[in-house]
């Protein structure tokens, strides 16, 4: 007798025989393992990174910058560097410090700014020809101004410059003229422009790649009328003669030394002396104090704008990043000592 289903129950049972078949494909699924040579999934663009930006650096002491490039140009302040300027402002704050002969066998500083700039620098002093060949491209200038003739020069170079008369050039009341003029770096800067990053001053490296030189931690640069001497210590070199107030003088990693051509720059200043003119070109002998030794090398300089190269005689010589004041001393009518 065979009996007949209603259609519910028979519903009923094809419903459970789904189920039933679905239980098993999903359960037979589950069991299943991937092989093992099967090649690992491509990573999603949420999954993968982008590779670290390169770091940027200070293009006046190599040290790394972290953060946007000021919108100013390097600002090169010429100081004077005479008993007279005393106490002499700003240089503490000086991403680097070149110093160079002028007449009477005394000597300027050329202070350069970019990373940081003061809100006063000070006493300001003119300009010379030599400073066609210090300052680097895309800079601007303070100075008292300049002798006719060395005014036509910087022009024709295309260096801007500031002077007396324009917006933060002041005389300061309690010093003597000409030893009382000063800048408003931090208000100068805020007007001037940059179209780009300058680049490197000095061919920038670390300590570790420096050859390891001789030990010396007490150096004299004679220019004639004038003599600096360093002493190292504490891990930097000190400028034991400074004029800069106690708490404001440079702060010197390094000390380049770089034997230089010297000429006449075809005038004479007020007081009769004719004025020299530092032929920053060509190649010379260079002397890196770092770390309480020295290395002694050669520098190259491809005309008065070329960028400043040195090398020792197995290779280039690299400057360890960090605050350098640069020494410009003649070659001949100038010196140089150090001891340990």
């Amino acid at each position: 007798m065979r009996h007949r289903l209603h259609p519910s129950s028979s519903q009923a049972v094809v419903a459970t025989l789904v189920a039933a078949a679905l239980l098993l494909a999903g359960c037979g699924g589950g069991d299943e393992e991937a092989p093992s040579d099967a090649a690992p999934s491509e990573p999603t663009s949420s999954e993968t990174s982008e590779a670290p930006p390169e770091p940027a650096y200070w293009p006046l002491t190599g040290l790394e910058r972290t953060g946007n490039a000021p919108q100013h140009p390097v600002i090169v302040t010429k100081v004077d560097n005479t008993s007279s300027s005393a106490p002499q402002v700003g240089l503490g704050s000086a991403d680097l410090v070149v110093e160079e002969l002028v007449e009477g066998g005394y000597t300027r500083l050329a202070a350069f700014y970019y990373s940081k700039v003061p809100a006063d620098i000070g006493p300001v002093r003119s300009m010379r020809a030599s400073d066609i060949s210090i300052v680097p491209e895309g800079a601007t200038v303070v100075t008292s101004g300049a002798a006719p003739v060395t005014i036509n020069r910087v022009n024709s170079a295309g260096i801007p410059w500031i002077t007396e008369g324009a917006a933060g050039v002041y005389r300061e009341t309690s010093r003597s003229a000409p030893y009382n003029l000063f800048a408003r770096l931090g208000e100068i800067s805020k007007r001037l422009k940059a179209d780009e990053e300058p680049p490197p001053y000095l061919p920038w490296g670390t300590e570790a790649d420096l050859p390891k030189g001789g030990r010396a931690s007490t150096i004299t640069a004679d220019f004639g009328g004038h003599s600096t001497t360093w002493q190292f210590e504490g891990g930097r070199y000190v400028n034991t003669n400074s004029y800069a107030a106690e708490g404001d003088r440079f702060p010197a990693d390094s000390v380049l030394v770089m034997r230089v051509k010297v000429g006449d720059a075809g005038y004479r200043d007020p007081a009769g002396y004719p004025v020299p003119e530092t032929k920053f070109e060509g190649t010379g002998a260079a002397l890196l104090f770092h770390g309480g030794r020295v290395v002694k090398g050669t520098w190259t300089k491809d005309g008065l704008t070329g960028a400043i190269e040195l090398s020792t005689k197995n290779g280039d010589l690299t400057v360890p990043a960090g605050h350098v004041w640069v020494e410009l001393v003649p070659a001949v009518n100038g010196n140089l000592t150090f001891a340990k």
